[in-house]
């Protein structure tokens, strides 16, 4: 038996003997002690924004070590070796390179922050190497990466858990709960809908030298090769359909994620139709859309998709939000709170409804209950609140709208058996990326 073998058996062992500290409910607000050698070893690829957020929480759990950390930007990645130093006591290796740092035998598990573009491969090539992943959401940027990675978990028998941590949320679960235990009446309608300034971009500007101590190839990867702009570069890369999908996979993935659940939808989408263009902002630089609308019929339900970048106001005078729609009453929610809005009976009466306090629980905020699920996943080999398999579905809903006004069909039929779009041609190209030489996309 291998030493990687003997450490997991470890910390598994290491979980069923401490299960009752740090773990249950209510032990959030207190740091777990857990011996060095007791620690899950982490590594952390792209560090900039959500990836070093989510190692952060990690490390304050007290239950992971930081053995390298990874990033194309010298200088995020200094400042990041050295914020962990200061708080933490830690002091991992840096890399330019991430296939270097899934080298380390050592390391159990690893965070992937990177722009969308480069979700697939660090996520397959660590499940190759025996490793674990967190991967932020989307799951990856195009239809046939997300079942490559399927594949590759299910192959190599990995943890992954995708980065909608909405999933683990105690708002979420408490609006689930209530619908699922039957108060909302028949589920009939999910109206979403998404309203952020950053969706237009930012403002043009013409293109100039690579930063010092960026690596720009690296950063580009699979992407095709062009010049430097900053509009296109940290922070606004997600407004470029070669590295993001805009605000229709940044934040559709986790509120449409919340009326797949309501449904108990497990499923692809069987048929979407979707308007979107870019009607404002002209001096701003982007290619994904700033205004959205999209419909998927549910078969017993529909769901709505909306957004409007630019603006921060929307229905309920929420930016963003979903809205469920029952025969008894309509659930309001966002990550902050929800509200129930009762449904008035014939006689003028509102119909009776339990509290909805019946159904909240204590808990961490949601990152913080979605990396410790990770890092519990990790220990027990139990599937974490928000699988591979979960994030693939979303991610198929998300780029379907996309893909459904890229290819001009407005309205496209899905064959999940076949993979491929029955009733539109050109919208089947959308679904396989063309990798830059010397990239290769896996085959599984």
């Amino acid at each position: 038996m291998d030493s990687k073998t003997d450490r997991r058996k470890f910390l598994h062992h290491s979980l069923l003997m401490t299960a009752g500290i740090g773990l249950v409910p209510g032990a959030f607000a207190t740091t777990k002690k857990v011996s060095a050698n007791d620690r899950i070893n982490v590594g952390l690829i792209g560090c900039r924004n959500m990836g070093f957020h989510g190692l952060r929480t990690a490390l304050n759990t007290g239950e992971v070590n930081c053995l390298g950390i990874c990033d194309v930007d010298q200088k995020v990645l200094a400042q990041r070796q050295s914020e962990i130093k200061e708080e933490f006591g830690q002091n991992p290796k840096t890399y330019g390179d991430f296939r270097k740092l899934l080298e380390d035998k050592e390391i159990d598990a690893v965070f992937v922050g990177t722009p969308d573009h480069w979700h697939c491969l660090p996520t397959i090539y660590a499940c190759e190497a025996g490793k674990d992943v967190y991967v932020e959401k989307p799951l990856a940027n195009t239809i046939h990466e997300c079942n490559l990675m399927v594949a590759a978990a299910r192959k190599h028998n990995r943890i992954v858990q995708v980065g909608q941590q909405q999933r683990s949320g105690k708002v979420w679960k408490a609006v689930m709960a209530y619908i699922h235990a039957g108060k909302l009446g028949k589920l009939r309608k999910v109206n979403i809908w998404a309203n952020f300034r950053y969706g237009t971009g930012a403002e043009k500007q013409p293109d100039g030298p690579v930063p010092d101590g960026v690596d720009f190839d690296m950063w580009l990867g699979p992407a095709p090769k062009r010049s430097f702009n900053p509009t296109r570069f940290h922070g606004n890369w997600r407004h470029f359909w070669d590295y993001g999908g805009g605000l229709m996979t940044d934040w559709g993935v986790h509120l449409i994620d919340m009326g797949l659940w309501a449904g108990d939808v497990k499923e692809g989408p069987k048929e979407i139709m979707a308007f979107g263009d870019n009607l404002s902002y002209p001096d701003h630089s982007r290619e994904t859309f700033d205004t959205m609308s999209v419909t998927y019929p549910m078969g017993d339900f529909v769901m709505n998709w909306e957004h409007t970048a630019g603006i921060q106001v929307g229905p309920y005078d929420m930016p963003y939000g979903v809205e469920f729609v029952g025969d008894n009453a309509v659930i309001v929610a966002d990550r902050g709170d929800w509200s129930v809005k009762p449904e008035k009976a014939e006689d003028g009466a509102q119909v009776t409804l339990e509290a909805k306090q019946d159904f909240m629980e204590d808990g961490p905020g949601d990152l913080e209950a979605h990396v410790r699920n990770f890092i519990e996943a990790v220990r027990s080999r139990k599937q974490p609140n928000c699988p591979v398999e979960t994030g693939r579905n979303v991610a198929l809903y998300a780029h379907m709208g996309n893909i459904a006004v890229r290819s001009g069909a407005g309205r496209l039929l899905w064959d999940e058996g076949n993979l491929r779009f029955t009733n539109h041609e050109e919208a089947n190209r959308f679904i396989l990326p063309e990798y830059r030489d010397p990239w290769r996309l896996p085959v599984y």
